[in-house]
């Protein structure tokens, strides 16, 4: 097969599964999970992971930042401002550029608040970083992010941690069409077949942190995860047959004995 590589803001990746490092039991539960879902990139919660502290248990001594690529985002934050610092201050610590940005509308539905996005996204474009952006599923302003700036789109299937899976294809199929950019699903997958259902609405990608952190097997529902996404991109690039409302012979209707 020809080599099918998700490029995101210039850089080759493999996998198209994307893991976060949160929920976990323990942080080597969460590198083994990592492990077996093939990801090569790991969002990290910069507000939330601990990734200063040496007398506590550091996050870089379970997963390795020169082999996996961390994602620092702004989980936990309500506004521009917030968000804002707290990627400054990744940048600082670790000299990370591409990022993950999440600017929340309240604490409990966790939707995006999406006029602080938008301006987040302008701010920290203009300041160099690479933004890979949580978004609601709306068209519109999807690419609005786009003309931003963001280097990836990256909309909710259902509320954060929910399980739901993708509650809206329709929007999700508009966005793919109108826009270059790579497209993630992010928030709201509950079990590995929503993640193939992402894939073969023509997404890029898709971030998974509680339906596999919080998995009865989590072991196991990492590796589901990763088969679920190729074959959903494997799937999406081959090219579904035509839906019809009779049915058809599968075997020739031609020299029946």
């Amino acid at each position: 097969m020809k080599k099918d590589d998700l490029i995101i803001s210039n850089k080759k990746y493999s996998s198209r599964l994307i893991v976060g490092t949160g929920k976990y039991k323990t942080m080597k539960e969460c590198a083994k999970a990592i492990e077996l879902s093939g990801a090569e990139i790991v969002t990290v919660a910069v507000r939330r992971v601990n990734i200063l502290d040496k007398k506590k248990p550091l996050l870089m001594d379970y997963i390795d930042p020169k082999k996996i690529t961390y994602l620092p985002n702004t989980a936990g934050c309500f506004n521009s401002k917030d968000a804002l610092r707290t990627l400054r201050l990744a940048r600082e610590i670790g000299g990370w550029r591409l990022v993950k940005l999440e600017v929340l509308g309240d604490k409990k539905n966790l939707f995006p608040e999406m006029i602080e996005t938008l301006k987040s996204t302008e701010v920290l474009t203009k300041e160099g970083f690479k933004v890979m952006v949580y978004c609601n599923d709306d068209p519109l302003m999807a690419k609005r992010l786009e003309n931003s700036g963001a280097c990836a789109i990256m909309p909710l299937a259902a509320p954060i941690g929910s399980g739901l899976g993708i509650l809206n294809k329709v929007n999700i199929r508009i966005i793919r069409k109108q826009t270059k950019l790579p497209l993630i699903i992010d928030a709201g997958l509950g079990q590995a077949s929503d993640a193939t259902i992402a894939m073969e609405l023509g997404c890029d990608g898709v971030l998974v942190n509680t339906a596999i952190a919080k998995a009865k097997k989590p072991f196991e529902m990492a590796l589901a995860f990763r088969n679920a996404v190729i074959a959903g991109r494997l799937s999406y690039i081959s090219g579904r047959i035509n839906k019809s409302l009779m049915g058809e012979p599968s075997s020739p209707e031609k020299g029946i004995i």
